[in-house]
């Protein structure tokens, strides 16, 4: 293979190098470190080869049989019941772009005209060092071609020997977990319908140990938002695997002949200094985004842990008006205000204001909303339905089921198949009305169960489902552009790039108890920037696992985040008042940073504490949480090093002002020290002991 065979795109110290000349699918050489600007290509294609029979390290992109692939095929399918293996030839050149602000992209068409399947592969290294890659399957001939598996797969190597994967629940998503990555298939696989709690937010091989700041890693996120798989695979004769797609169904999907499967854009990020350098890509790609939301993110107040189910026009305008005076920016109305909802166990599909309860409808409300000054948000959950409702009683067959099978409820409720035109269509005009008729600014779309046996059109359905809950969010924003949305599904269960690419934030979990909330934001935010997670400030007690906590507390794990309060402040204390309003401040002055600098987690070794923050990209302006989460096995002052700064350069270190910091024998502790980046990160600084369930927040700036 000769150096015009291979192509080499660099971006953001990562390298990417292709095999191009066919006659299959191209493969990828090398993923990983920056190789430089004059890889002498010939010669690294001549240290790829092993010589006589013996395989190559690295399997095509689309690896099958032919390829003497023994593992997972990156495309599986047949032709009526037909055999289904596949030999894939390009059919023109590859198309090679080059970017001058770094990376690139590439095309590659390739065809097997024998069992009349044509793939369209594309390839693209992004400025922020992000790969990302997707497939198109088209049917060209006669006949249905079912496809079974279509994967997006790139190579990892040997010392990528240790795997970091997710587990999760309501209410304490995304739990990680490791294992050894040996010969052998490590899969993740959701069959929930939805994203799911467990779901990786980034499925990531490395070198054994790891860190946030330390160790080779290789990650990778499926954006889909429906049933999914991630996985890392080895085999004895090869390089190991990495990557995923969506999860189909026996008989999901079918091509007619002319007809196209594009699969699911699967995110690939490469880091030489841990997982921070994972999270560097994501996010710099995220905000690289034109339909990115931007600072300044506005203070929300949801009111569904002040009121519940109990809407009174008096009572939320009370609401209103203390949230106004405290500095809250946006009042989001949450559940119970349709017809029939004075429970969880009617009324959904019945997206009109119930008049019993607001016999003017909403107005009163939002336009007191909107004269303290805020902006007005709603709750929806359009794709299910209770069947105590209407909607249940008119179309009894509009539930995502197999005709006469409903499936168990769950939450008292079923779910709507949205790949039905007429229910497509009236969940599209009652949004559409009240997004017209309200005007608010955010909508809280919400999705609070699994979907179990669905069945669309008398085939698997949780595809089509999630292709039209996509069309449904994209024809709603344009008809109404501005419009934000939020993905929350029974809280953190559909947190995806998917989802992410036609919503503006996430709600990270249903628990704002601020001790699960930092394991649940931290890796969280292993794949989203800080703006993009809803978190927010509830009230003294949780009422999800009935935890107390002090509010400075909350508000210290609250801040790193799209930040707001679901509690009922009308019964504050003035001193709870004054500190919730001094913590808006804070929020309103610095969110500028967190909405745009980089997200940091030092490997702090205390297993019982984390300390992590945001440098802003200039190196400028620094804030650090250190957050104690459970007692400790160390006694006396604990030393924190903070990564992420300048190291030439000198900071003033002080306390975030807006909140209250520790004591250190029974007087205020108020550090005040000039050191510079390299000693912050390589020294550190003294930290009195903190006890269980309290944090502070150190502020830097750099001094000239």
């Amino acid at each position: 293979m000769g150096g015009s065979e291979l192509v080499a795109l660099r971006a953001a110290g990562v390298s990417l190098v292709l095999g191009v000349a066919g006659p299959g699918v191209p493969r990828v050489l090398h993923w990983g470190a920056d190789l430089g600007d004059a890889v002498p290509l010939d010669q690294l294609a001549a240290a790829q080869d092993a010589g006589g029979n013996a395989l190559p390290p690295t399997a095509p992109l689309l690896p099958t049989q032919r390829d003497r692939w023994a593992g997972r095929p990156g495309l599986s399918g047949h032709r009526d019941g037909g055999p289904g293996h596949l030999r894939l030839s390009l059919t023109e050149p590859v198309t090679v772009t080059i970017d001058p602000t770094g990376g690139g992209t590439v095309t590659a068409t390739s065809h097997d005209e024998v069992a009349g399947i044509a793939v369209r592969t594309e390839l693209e290294l992004t400025p922020q060092g992000l790969i990302r890659q997707r497939h198109a399957v088209t049917n060209t001939a006669p006949g249905r071609w079912h496809v079974d598996s279509l994967l997006c797969l790139l190579p990892v190597p040997a010392q990528a020997a240790e795997v970091l994967d997710f587990t999760g629940r309501w209410s304490r998503e995304r739990a990680p977990q490791r294992s050894a990555f040996g010969d052998q298939t490590i899969a993740h696989e959701s069959r929930r319908g939805r994203t799911g709690f467990g779901a990786p937010s980034l499925f990531t091989a490395g070198t054994p140990g790891f860190g946030f700041r330390t160790g080779e890693v290789w990650g990778v996120h499926v954006g889909w938002s429906g049933d999914h798989q991630h996985l890392a695979q080895r085999l004895p004769d090869r390089d190991g695997v990495l990557g995923g797609g969506e999860l189909l169904a026996p008989g999901e999907v079918w091509l007619a002949e002319g007809e196209t499967y594009t699969s699911p854009w699967a995110h690939f990020a490469y880091s030489a200094s841990g997982l921070d350098g994972l999270s560097a890509a994501v996010h710099g790609w995220l905000r690289a985004r034109p339909s990115h939301p931007v600072s300044p993110r506005p203070l929300t107040l949801n009111t569904w842990e002040a009121v519940y189910f109990d809407h009174d026009l008096g009572k939320l305008t009370a609401l209103a008006r203390t949230a106004a005076e405290l500095g809250v920016e946006r009042f989001v109305l949450d559940d119970g205000w349709f017809l029939g909802r004075r429970d969880d166990k009617a009324g959904l599909g019945d997206w009109y204001v119930d008049a019993d309860v607001w016999p003017d409808g909403l107005h009163p409300l939002v336009d007191e909303v909107n004269r303290l000054g805020m902006q007005f948000g709603l709750w929806v959950e359009p794709e299910m339905v209770n069947p105590r409702s209407r909607l249940a009683e008119l179309h009894p067959d509009w539930v995502l089921a197999a005709p006469g099978r409903l499936p168990e409820e769950q939450r008292w409720q079923h779910v709507l198949d949205v790949a039905r035109p007429e229910v497509f269509e009236h969940l599209l005009e009652r949004l559409d009305a009240l997004v017209t008729e309200y005007r608010p600014a955010y909508l809280k779309w919400d999705h609070n169960r699994d979907l179990v046996e669905a069945v669309h059109d008398g085939a698997a359905g949780v595809h089509a489902q999630t292709d039209a809950v996509y069309r449904l969010l994209d024809a709603l924003r344009a008809r109404h552009p501005g419009l934000e949305i939020e993905s929350c599904s029974s809280g953190g269960s559909r947190v995806d790039l998917g989802v992410l690419a036609r919503t503006d934030r996430v709600w990270g979990s249903d628990n704002n108890d601020p001790l699960e909330r930092q394991h649940i934001q931290r890796w969280t935010g292993l794949l989203l920037p800080p703006e993009l997670v809803g978190c927010h400030v509830g009230p003294p007690v949780s009422h999800t696992n009935g935890r107390a906590t002090s509010l400075a507390f909350r508000c210290a794990t609250a801040l790193f985040g799209h930040a707001g309060i679901e509690w009922d402040i009308t019964g504050c204390t003035d001193d709870e008042r004054a500190a919730l309003r001094s913590w808006i401040g804070a929020y309103r002055r610095l969110r500028g940073l967190i909405h745009t600098g980089r997200t940091v987690r030092a490997d702090h070794p205390d297993p019982t504490a984390f300390l992590h923050g945001v440098v802003a990209t200039d190196g400028g302006h620094a804030l650090y949480a250190y957050a104690q989460l459970g007692s400790s096995a160390r006694d006396g002052a604990t030393r924190l090093r903070l990564p992420g700064l300048d190291p030439a350069a000198s900071y003033r270190v002080s306390l975030l002002p807006e909140l209250p910091g520790p004591h250190l024998h029974g007087r205020p502790w108020q550090p005040d020290l000039l050191l510079t980046g390299a000693a912050l990160a390589g020294h550190g600084l003294l930290a009195p002991p903190l006890r269980p369930a309290e944090a502070f927040i150190l502020e830097l700036h750099r001094q000239p």
